[in-house]
């Protein structure tokens, strides 16, 4: 894991790439280090919001210095952020958890699922699998017809498509997807909201199949000392000798046999 800094970060573009769905490029010296599942803390400007606001990493470019986060504006924090124009100056605090075991699965029959906002994390993954010579199944799951990334993710991987509404793809969810296609992967790697993470955690246990999870959580201070974000584990902190694991410094991403959700 990467060491921990705050850093100043210049906007160098930003544009609304579905309804309330933002796209956010920063000049920063964190791309060096940034990996595919990892986040970023994002300050806001407005000083009555001290905290920063956890958002997942999108891309990475690192011979650019560049990091693209595409975030859901969700509350003042993000609201600020969505006014942001290039050259303004933010405060970032990364690189943020660990990431996906990207390596371990070289050569391997590989299927990425991304829901909603848990989508702009799967475009890194799938770059960098590709970057290693695999191409993964890529299952992504929408609302609605706004499909934000999707064009982009068709250059890394096959991608199938459920929406809630039935407007595009599947009329479903993403384990709907795999389901009807019958699809068999050796490894499954998911971002998204809970019920769904939930779902593909019993799918895999269910056919044997290795699973990653990328934890969606509320944070507060990002590094780990405010205990704001724990998740239940299977087994025992050697630490604290609890049940208990930081989302934001053991995870985000965790093997999905040992977190109790």
């Amino acid at each position: 894991m990467s060491k921990k800094k705050k850093v100043q970060a210049v906007v160098i573009s930003q544009k609304m790439i579905a309804p309330d769905i933002y796209d956010l490029w920063l000049q920063t010296e964190l791309a060096r280090e940034a990996n595919a599942g990892q986040f970023v803390g994002v300050y806001p400007n407005d000083k009555s919001h001290l905290l920063p606001r956890p958002i997942s990493i999108c891309q990475v470019e690192r011979d650019k210095g560049a990091l693209r986060l595409v975030y859901r504006l969700a509350g003042a924090g993000t609201g600020e952020f969505a006014t942001w124009q290039p050259g303004q100056v933010a405060e970032v605090l990364g690189v943020l958890g660990n990431g996906f075991p990207v390596k371990e699965w070289t050569g391997k029959q590989i299927a990425l699922l991304g829901g909603g906002i848990g989508i702009p994390p799967m475009l890194e993954l799938a770059r960098e699998l590709k970057e290693q010579g695999d191409r993964p199944v890529i299952v992504v799951g929408y609302r609605d017809k706004d499909l934000f990334l999707c064009e982009e993710l068709q250059g890394y991987g096959r991608v199938l498509i459920a929406t809630q509404d039935g407007s595009v793809g599947v009329n479903g969810n993403v384990l709907d997807v795999m389901r009807e296609e019958n699809l068999s992967p050796e490894v499954m790697m998911a971002c998204g909201p809970m019920p769904m993470l939930r779902a593909v955690k019993a799918f895999a246990a269910q056919r044997g199949v290795k699973a990653y999870l990328s934890l969606e959580e509320r944070m507060a201070c990002g590094v780990g000392a405010c205990l704001g974000c724990v998740c239940k584990t299977v087994g025992k902190d050697h630490h604290s000798h609890v049940n208990n694991a930081r989302i934001c410094t053991e995870g985000p991403v965790f093997d999905a046999q040992e977190v109790d959700i």
